[in-house]
């Protein structure tokens, strides 16, 4: 019996020296292979919270094919995504500090200038000078307003399916309605069965201002009793929507610039009479939306030198359909 008890215990020992070598090895194991990789990327994280105007890199375990490597790729995702919006509003801020400050200049020059005026005419250039940087201030800060809160309302409302017939025929009758000015009528046309609601998921309000922004746009640069027309049609997987004008079309070095914030190249008009904001927050729009937004110069007939002229402007619009 007590040689059994003790061969008994001699067994026991060896299947508990052998469960202490498994669990060591085990516990090693899922040191380096799961709990190191985690604690590599909470330091990260939180270096990522203290040096937020620095770039910190995430570690990259995106080539393991666990949830330890679909963590790491959702970290770097959501860190490029923040220093690339931390980036854009410096940008953003950058640009509306250059932009209010040519104004503000021109404004306290001619404030300071108008108590050293001797004639009434130059009391009244002044004036003049005031009234317009004012009005011009103005404007850039409604605009400043709508472009800087565009992406939080586009995050906090739901998307909802936008009949594009209905809005356009609506702002169709609408721009034709409230012509200020000039004779330039607006046509729309639908490329499809008159079933077709042309439906994309969306905001109906933000998507009626990018076309608001191009009616506007094309009828500003349209000569008097010209048309815009507007093209609508189902493109496989896309709705696309064409903004055309009869005006003298867009430089081609300025196809890319002109959706860029805040330039502006108008020269029919004044100085200061455009913000420069409105294709640049139609674009922020359209790219929201999942959608593609370009210009491009309409081909006319060709003149007496041989080469094609210029017909007019003309802004293409795509936006995935449901």
């Amino acid at each position: 019996i007590d040689q059994m008890v003790t061969a008994e215990r001699l067994a026991i020992l060896k299947v508990f020296g052998v469960a202490a070598v498994v669990m060591f090895v085990l516990s090693v194991l899922l040191a380096s292979t799961i709990a190191g990789p985690v604690r590599r990327l909470a330091d990260a994280a939180e270096r990522v919270r203290r040096r937020i105007r620095a770039r910190v890199e995430i570690p990259d375990f995106t080539k393991r094919r666990d949830e330890i490597g679909h963590l790491s790729g959702a970290l770097r995702d959501m860190t490029d995504s923040l220093y690339n919006r931390i980036e854009a509003i410096e940008r953003f801020a950058a640009d509306v500090s250059h932009e209010l400050k040519n104004p503000l200049t021109s404004l306290r020059s001619a404030v300071e200038t108008l108590p050293l005026a001797k004639t009434d005419n130059s009391r009244a250039r002044l004036l003049s000078v005031i009234e317009h940087d004012v009005k011009r201030l103005d404007r850039l800060i409604s605009d400043i307003s709508d472009a800087s809160r565009l992406d939080a309302e586009l995050q906090r409302q739901d998307a909802a399916q936008v009949d594009l017939r209905r809005l356009l025929t609506t702002l169709t009758l609408v721009a034709n309605e409230t012509r200020l000015g000039h004779s330039t009528m607006v046509e729309v046309k639908f490329d499809g069965p008159a079933s077709d609601q042309f439906s994309v998921p969306g905001h109906d309000s933000r998507l009626g201002q990018v076309i608001s922004n191009l009616l506007s746009n094309a009828q500003s640069f349209s000569c008097e009793g010209g048309k815009v027309r507007i093209l609508c049609r189902r493109r496989k997987a896309e709705i696309e929507i064409i903004v055309e004008d009869e005006g003298p079309g867009i430089r081609e070095d300025a196809l890319e610039k002109i959706f860029e914030r805040f330039y502006t190249d108008r020269p029919h008009q004044g100085f200061g009479q455009n913000s420069g904001l409105g294709l640049s927050i139609s674009k922020q729009i359209v790219e929201a939306h999942g959608g593609r937004i370009w210009a491009e110069n309409r081909v006319g007939p060709r003149g007496e030198d041989g080469e094609p002229t210029v017909a007019g402007a003309r802004f293409v619009v795509r936006l995935p359909a449901k």
